[in-house]
C-alpha cells in the first residue's frame, strides 16, 4: 500500500510514525481532535520558576500553550492512494488560490497596507542538504513541498551551508543538493528565502544535526584559537568566526568578510537564473544560529541554561586589540584591559551581580556606557560590512536582503536587560537598543527579521521578567521609525491556534501596517499531524487574506477544509514512489 501524508514526512525527519490501527491504548482514534486533546489556556495564567543554582537553572521553558505531540491522533490524511499523471483541476485551483494573495506585495517590498495579507513561508529541515552534497530524502522533500503549495504558502527558507559548500577548499564550491532543491521549489511554484548561512550547525535551539564551519576554517582555527569569540573564562565558541578579525587576512589569505562575499557572489553566479523569481530573499547569517549577536548564551555542554543573563565575548585577542585602541581614544586607557569583570556568570540573574543589578549598576555608570557603546557599535560594524558586500553583490537581481535578530524576551522588565547586553543589543530601560540596528539596515534597504512573534508576555516564568510581547512591539516602533521593514519567525515550534492568533495579532503592526512576511518553524512530521495541519492550513489562509478581514476563526476552518481535502491526492504520487 501507499504510505499515507504523514509517514512520507516521518521518513522526511528519520522519525517513524506509528500506523493507524483505529485503536490505541483502546481507545477509539476515529473522532480525536485538537479541542479533544487541548484546552485553551485561561488568559490569567502565569508561569512561574525558582530561582535555580547553576547547576540545576531550567532550559527554555515548553509553552504551556504548545501543542502537545499528538503521538496517538490517526496519522492518516489520504482517502486512497494512487498516482496522478496531470495535475487535476483541484490542485490547479488551489495553485491558483495560493498566489492570488500575500505575494505580489512581498515581490514590492516594505511594510504591507492592511488587507493585503502577509505571506507565509516554511523553514525547511535544517538537513534537506546532505553532506555529501545532495537531496535528503528527496521524494519525501517533494511530496512536504507540494503539500506546503496546496495550503497556500507562498514559499520555503532554506539554509545554505558554508560549511557544505565550501567543505574541503576554500573557492571550491559544491552547489549540489541545493541546485536540485531549488529546482524542486521552482517547480511547484515556491518562491524561496535562501540564508546565507555563515555559521556551525548544533549547539543552538532546534539544532538536530551537526554541520562544521569549512575544514579549512577549522584548521586555521586549530592554529589560532582567537580566530572565534572567548569569555573571561577563556572558554572558546566555535559557532562563527569573531568579528574581531573580520578585516584580517586570517583565512588562508583572505578576511572573514571577504570569504562571506566570495560566497556569496559564487551563489549569485551559479543561481543568476533563479534570482528574483523563485529566490526572492536573501537573509545573511550575520553571528550564530544566523542572527546578528554575540553567542552570549550558548545551550552546548550545558554552558547556559534560560534564563541565564549570559556572558559577554569579547576576550579572544583580536576584540581585545580594538577594545584597547577605542579606550585609548576614548581618553581612558584603564579600560581597555579587559571587559567587566564584575558581570556574573552565564546563569547569574541581573540583581545577582555588581554590574547589572538595578541600583547603581556598572552597566549605567561611565565605564559601562563606554564599554557597552563599544561591544554594540562592534557589532553594528560587522553588520554594516556584510551588508555593503551583499547588496553590492545582489543589486540589481530583484531579491531582497533581510538580517534576522533575536528575541532575547528575558529579562526584559528589568532595568539592565542583561541578557540583551551579553548579546550585544545596548537595549535598557532607558535606551533603544534595537533604532540603531534597524536605522543600520535601512541605509542597505534591508529587511529587519524578528524573532519570538508567537510568544504571550504570561506564558513565559514571570519572577524572570519575561516580555516578549512588549518587546516585539518594541522592535516593531523602531523599524517603523526607521522605516524598514519587519518580517517575523517564531521561535520554538507551535502547532496550536493560541500561537496562531498571536502571530496574527503581531503580523498587524499599527493601523494601516502590517509585517512584510511571515517565516513559520518548521517543516517537520508534527506540522502534518491531521489536527495539526488543519489549523495550520486556516493560519495561512487567515495571514493571507489580511487582518482587516473580520470573520471568525470558525469560519476559516472550515473553509480550510476544502484545502485540506485538496492536500490528499496531492500527495498520492510521491506516496506511492516512495515504495519503490
Amino acid at each position: 500500500m501507499a504510505l499515507n501524508l504523514t509517514h512520507q514526512i516521518g521518513t522526511l525527519a528519520g522519525t517513524p510514525i506509528q500506523m493507524d490501527t483505529g485503536v490505541v491504548s483502546g481507545d477509539s482514534t476515529g473522532t480525536v481532535n485538537a479541542s479533544a486533546v487541548w484546552k485553551p489556556v485561561s488568559t490569567d495564567l502565569r508561569c512561574a520558576i525558582q530561582k535555580p543554582d547553576l547547576k540545576d537553572t531550567m532550559s527554555p521553558p515548553v509553552s504551556p500553550c504548545r501543542s502537545p505531540v499528538l503521538s496517538s491522533m490517526r496519522a492518516d490524511l489520504s482517502v486512497a492512494c494512487r498516482a496522478f499523471a496531470t495535475e487535476s483541476p483541484t490542485a490547479a485551483a488551489v495553485t491558483e488560490f495560493s498566489e492570488e494573495v500575500g505575494g505580489e506585495m512581498y515581490k514590492q517590498g516594505g511594510l504591507q497596507e492592511k488587507g493585503k495579507g502577509v505571506p507565509v513561508f516554511v523553514m525547511m529541515p535544517l538537513d534537506s542538504v546532505t553532506m555529501s552534497n545532495t537531496v535528503n530524502r528527496k521524494k519525501a522533500m517533494d511530496a512536504s513541498l507540494r503539500a506546503l503549495k496546496s495550503a497556500g504558502v507562498e514559499g520555503v527558507m532554506m539554509d545554505v551551508w558554508w560549511g557544505l559548500v565550501e567543505r574541503d577548499q576554500p573557492g571550491h564550491y559544491n552547489w549540489g543538493g541545493y541546485s536540485d532543491l531549488l529546482e524542486m521549489a521552482k517547480r511547484h511554484g515556491l518562491k524561496v528565502q535562501a540564508v546565507m548561512s555563515f555559521h556551525q550547525c548544533g549547539g543552538n535551539v532546534g539544532d538536530s544535526v551537526s554541520i562544521p564551519l569549512p575544514k579549512w576554517v577549522v584548521e586555521e582555527v586549530d592554529k589560532d584559537q582567537d580566530l572565534v569569540y572567548t569569555d573571561q573564562w577563556g572558554m572558546r565558541n566555535y559557532e562563527y568566526i569573531s568579528l574581531g578579525c573580520d578585516t584580517i587576512p586570517v583565512l588562508k589569505g583572505r578576511t572573514p568578510v571577504q570569504c562571506y562575499s566570495d560566497f556569496m557572489r559564487a551563489f549569485k553566479d551559479k543561481f543568476k537564473d533563479l534570482l528574483g523569481d523563485t529566490i526572492v530573499e536573501i537573509q545573511v547569517g550575520m553571528g550564530p544560529a544566523g542572527e546578528l549577536r554575540y553567542p552570549s548564551y550558548p545551550e552546548q555542554n550545558g554552558t547556559w541554561k534560560f534564563p541565564g543573563i549570559g556572558a559577554f565575548q569579547c576576550y579572544d585577542k583580536y576584540m581585545l586589540s580594538s577594545l584597547k585602541a577605542a579606550a585609548e581614544s576614548a581618553g581612558k586607557p584603564e579600560w581597555g584591559s579587559t571587559g567587566p569583570t564584575d558581570a556574573g556568570h552565564y546563569n547569574n540573574w541581573p540583581e545577582d551581580t555588581q554590574f547589572f543589578r538595578k541600583e547603581n549598576g556598572g552597566w549605567c555608570s561611565p565605564y559601562g556606557e563606554f564599554f557597552l557603546s563599544w561591544y554594540s557599535q562592534m557589532l553594528l560594524d560587522h553588520g554594516e560590512r556584510i551588508l555593503s558586500s551583499a547588496k553590492a553583490i545582489f543589486d540589481a537581481t530583484g531579491v531582497k536582503i533581510s538580517v534576522k535578530v533575536a528575541g532575547i524576551h528575558w529579562h526584559y522588565g528589568s532595568r539592565s536587560h542583561a541578557p540583551e547586553l551579553t548579546a550585544g543589543y545596548y537595549n535598557t530601560r532607558f535606551r533603544d537598543g534595537y533604532l540603531p540596528i534597524a536605522q543600520m539596515l535601512a541605509r542597505h534597504g534591508a529587511i529587519f527579521n524578528f524573532t519570538c512573534i508567537e510568544m504571550r508576555d504570561h506564558e513565559q516564568p514571570q519572577d524572570a521578567l519575561c516580555a516578549p510581547e512588549k518587546l516585539v512591539k518594541q522592535v516593531a516602533s523602531a523599524t517603523q521609525k526607521a522605516h524598514v521593514p519587519l518580517a517575523g519567525e517564531n521561535a520554538l515550534p507551535r502547532y496550536d491556534e493560541y500561537a496562531h492568533e498571536q502571530i496574527l495579532r503581531a503580523a498587524s503592526l499599527d493601523v494601516d501596517k502590517q509585517m512584510c512576511a511571515f517565516t513559520y518553524l518548521r517543516m517537520n512530521p508534527h506540522l502534518f499531524q491531521p489536527d495539526n495541519w488543519r489549523q495550520f492550513v486556516a493560519f495561512v489562509k487567515k495571514m493571507n487574506e489580511g487582518k482587516d478581514v473580520h470573520r471568525c476563526w470558525e469560519q476559516v476552518e472550515r473553509e480550510a477544509e476544502h484545502f485540506v481535502h485538496v492536500t490528499q491526492p496531492l500527495v498520492q504520487e510521491a506516496a506511492v514512489a516512495l515504495m519503490h
